[in-house]
C-alpha cells in the first residue's frame, strides 16, 4: 500500500454508540493504519461534502449505517453516488439490517457492497480484516 493511500481516511457513519465503539475497537485489533474519521448521522455525513470541496482529503472507503437519525443513509448514498466529483468514493453499508428491500434499494443506487454486522466480536473483527485487506490494501481507488 502506498503512503497515499495511508494518508487518506476511512470515513465511518454510524449513530449506535455501541456500534461505533465495537468497530473502532475491531478496527483499532486489526491496526488499520487509515486514520477513522466518524460522522454520527446522515447530515453529518453529507456535511463532509464541503470539506471536501475546501480541500480536506477524501476517504478511502465510506462505511455507511442505513438506520441514522436526520438522514437516512440510503439518502446519503443517494446523494453521494448522484455527486458528479465524488460519486466515485467507494461505499460499503455496514449494518444490522438484512432486509431484501433495502439491500435492493442500496445496490440499485450504486453501493459497493452490502455487509451485515456481525453480532458475535470475534466474526466483526473478520469482517474489520477483510474490509481493511480489500479496500485499504487490494482495491486500487481512483485517485482524486
Amino acid at each position: 500500500m502506498t503512503q497515499a493511500y495511508l494518508q487518506q481516511p476511512i470515513l465511518l457513519v454510524e449513530d449506535n454508540p455501541v456500534d461505533l465503539d465495537l468497530t473502532l475497537r475491531a478496527f483499532k485489533r486489526k491496526h488499520f493504519l487509515n486514520p477513522i474519521e466518524v460522522a454520527r448521522d446522515g447530515e453529518e455525513a453529507l456535511a463532509y461534502i464541503e470539506r471536501w470541496d475546501a480541500g480536506e482529503r477524501t476517504p478511502l472507503v465510506i462505511l455507511l449505517d442505513l438506520k441514522l437519525p436526520k438522514v437516512n443513509g440510503l439518502e446519503v448514498l443517494k446523494e453521494l453516488k448522484q455527486h458528479p466529483v465524488y460519486k466515485t468514493i467507494p461505499v460499503v453499508i455496514l449494518t444490522s439490517s438484512s432486509e431484501g428491500v433495502d439491500m435492493k434499494t442500496a445496490y440499485s443506487l450504486g453501493v459497493n457492497s452490502y455487509i451485515v454486522k456481525p453480532v458475535d466480536f470475534a466474526k466483526f473483527i473478520d469482517v474489520a480484516e477483510q474490509i481493511e485487506l480489500y479496500w485499504c490494501a487490494l482495491n486500487h481507488p481512483e485517485t482524486r
